[in-house]
Parts: structure tokens; sequence; C-alpha cells
């Protein structure tokens, strides 16, 4: 959160927000290309759930659920119907589009209305959800519904501190682990530390790009296998060498706009105009693109910034802190752009830059960057330069 001051008592206060609140979650259904989320019903759902759920071999999904394995179909029946009821946790049976069986459950809980805060929870997903796309689609429907349709600010991810899957699983959705709540539960009378994860609506766009690129039926070969990893998609860090990117946040655009702007103010007046990279607003440039930061003794140094396409990497900026060219910073981060190609699958990266940013254009050429082709826009002309990957 990027602090303001208060002028009376000159501390530092949250800046001032549109605090209407969200409304409250309905049933609905939720359409995706390998499942549909809809309201759980025990009449329709119990039978399937029960066989996915339960038999030898099936406990483990219960030992961290606040409730089952159950004796038999018929107390299990029971649990849904009450479950069903339920309005807080909002329970969603998860249906496989290819035969129509109920596979699972999950819910919105804990429904905060005043804030815009809700979580995902009581997450049961069976073994025919496992090694198949169904799970992170489930997860992906619900996400969207959460920020776009219902407009909350935090999605929440708890779980128990031991459970390795789900702890796993909210980092590869990209939830933010946050902290541990100690002793904070007590189901079926043991002692639970909470694991806590959360994703902000700020978040959203980039993490909705990184599951609708994995969730693409191009990212998976003949046999079903992933191209592309979830997990890299949603990548918090980079490392080239020594040095270690982080990926930036919405807190850190003052920041990047005062490196932005001190990197590329000196071009002004070698292309008599103002540089493009000074007229953007990084608000919306931080929603779809991947903005990448270097940092020494706690302060930037250096900025990336990336938009992913089906067929290349578009290298958007490249900017350096003044004195600290000629260090090798800047071939750094062209690496690490070559990095996220790599983790995208990818085999292109292009760039433009100015024409008459002549050290420009021979610092890329001598990078094996070659020119594609020169345009002009407006007042300028843009050298389109291109790099193949092997």
């Amino acid at each position: 959160m990027i602090p303001v001051i208060d002028e009376p008592t000159g501390l530092p206060i949250g800046p001032v927000v549109d605090a209407h609140p969200a409304p409250r979650p309905r049933h609905t259904t939720l359409m995706g290309r390998h499942v549909m989320l809809v309201p759980l019903d025990a009449a329709k759902h119990a039978a399937d759930l029960y066989r996915a759920s339960h038999g030898p071999g099936k406990e483990a999904l219960w030992l961290y659920m606040g409730d089952g394995p159950f004796a038999d179909e018929a107390a299990f029946r029971d649990s849904l119907v009450a479950k069903a009821r339920s309005e807080d946790p909002l329970f969603f049976a998860i249906i496989a589009n290819d035969g129509g069986a109920c596979v699972g459950y999950l819910t919105l809980m804990r429904i905060d209305l005043t804030n815009r805060v809700i979580e995902v929870g009581n997450v049961l997903y069976s073994p025919a959800m496992q090694r198949r796309p169904l799970a992170t689609e489930a997860l992906y429907l619900l996400a969207r519904h959460v920020f776009e349709d219902l407009g909350y600010r935090r999605f929440e991810w708890k779980c128990h501190s031991l459970n390795a899957p789900s702890i796993a699983a909210a980092k590869r959705y990209g939830f933010i682990y946050e902290g541990l709540f100690r002793q904070a539960t007590m189901p079926k009378g043991r002692s639970r530390d909470t694991s806590w994860f959360s994703m902000l609506d700020g978040e959203w766009p980039m993490r909705k790009i990184a599951f609708e690129r994995w969730l693409d039926p191009a990212n998976f070969d003949a046999a079903g296998r992933q191209k592309t990893a979830l997990s890299a998609l949603n990548a918090l860090s980079v490392t080239v060498g020594p040095w270690t990117l982080r990926r930036a946040g919405p807190d850190d655009v003052p920041a990047i706009e005062t490196l932005q702007h001190a990197a590329y103010k000196p071009n002004a007046a070698i292309l008599g105009s103002e540089p493009i990279p000074l007229r953007w607003d990084y608000g919306a440039i931080m929603q779809r693109c991947e903005v990448w930061l270097a940092e020494a003794l706690g302060k930037p140094v250096g900025v990336l910034i990336l938009e992913m396409h089906k067929d290349h990497v578009m290298l958007e900026s490249v900017a350096t802190a003044p004195g600290t060219q000629g260090s090798g910073l800047g071939g750094m981060l062209l690496t690490a752009a070559e990095f996220r190609a790599a983790d995208y699958g990818l085999k292109v990266i292009r760039l433009y830059t100015g024409e008459k940013l002549t050290r420009n254009v021979d610092w890329y050429r001598g990078r094996g960057y070659g020119i594609e082709h020169i345009e002009t826009v407006d007042d300028r002309r843009l050298v389109h330069m291109i790099k193949r990957l092997s």
C-alpha cells in the first residue's frame, strides 16, 4: 500500500479508495471449457461425489478438511444437504464437462461485503481432477467471478500450515503468501496453524493472463502434457547471474515512474519530442505487462517491461538508473527477457526504439537484434527490431 500523509497530524495513512460495499455472491453457473461450477445439490451430486471422494486410497482427501470422510453415502448426502443450504460458505459443485459427473466442490466463504474481501475454501478436488486442467479452470472461473462480476478487492486462500499440496497450489495459482496464524483453529480436535495467502484486484489482470495462457489448448501436447507451467507464468522472481529480479506490484508504480523518467528524459533532446515511455500510464502498464525490478540497496536500479503475445515477447522497456550505464545492468535485463520468453515457450523477442537514438540501435544490434522494419508514427520514426532465440 502506498501511504499518504494526513495533513492535520503529519502521520502516514492509507489512500482514499472507493468504499462501496460488494454484492453478496449468489448461486450461479460458471461455464468453462473443462468444467462448470453449479450450485451444489445433494440430490444431483451426492452419488457421483461420494464415489469420487471415498474408498481405498482417498482418505488423504479429507485429512485437512473440517469434516469427513463419512461412514457411508447416506451420511455424506446429509452433509451435502446442509452444505447446499448454506449461504456462507456458499458451495459450488464442480462438474466435468466430459461426462457430466460431479468431481469436487469449493466455496466462497468468510464473505465481508463492507470491505469487499472474500475467501475460497472447503476445496475438495477428487482424484478425477488430478493431473488435468479441471482444478485450475475451476479456480480461474471462481476468481474471475469474484473480481470481474462481483468487484471484490481481495481474494483469500487459507490452509493448514502442514497441507503442502494446498500451499503449492496457492503459489501456483498466483496467491501471495502473507503469514502464519498460529493456533488459529482446532478442526477435528487438533491444533491448526493457518497459512494465509491473498490475491488483489490490482494483481488479477496479470493472473488472468497467466490462467488463460495456461488453459489455452495450444499449451498442451497431443498427450495432454503442459508445455508451459502455470507456476512459471506466475513467477515472482527471475535470477540472472548474481542478480535476482523481483516482479513489481501496484505499490511499486511511483518508484517505476521515477526511474523511467530519469532514464528516458535525456532522450528528449535527441528525439526532439517526448519519449514514448514518459507518456505511459504505469498503473495501466502494470495490468497488461510483466514489470520486473532490479534493486540495489533496496532501491530500483533497473526496470524491465514485457508484454506477452502468443507468438512473441514485446520488450516494451529496458531502463537503468543514471550512473549505471556500462555496468552490464542493461545486458542483464535483456537476458532476463530471454529467460521469460523461454518460460513461455516463445522464440521471438521484439522491441522498438527511436531512429534518432542510434546508440540504442547499435547497442541492441550488438546483442543479437536485427532491424525488422522502420515505421513513421506521428512525430517520429520507430525502428522495430527482432531477435530469434535458439
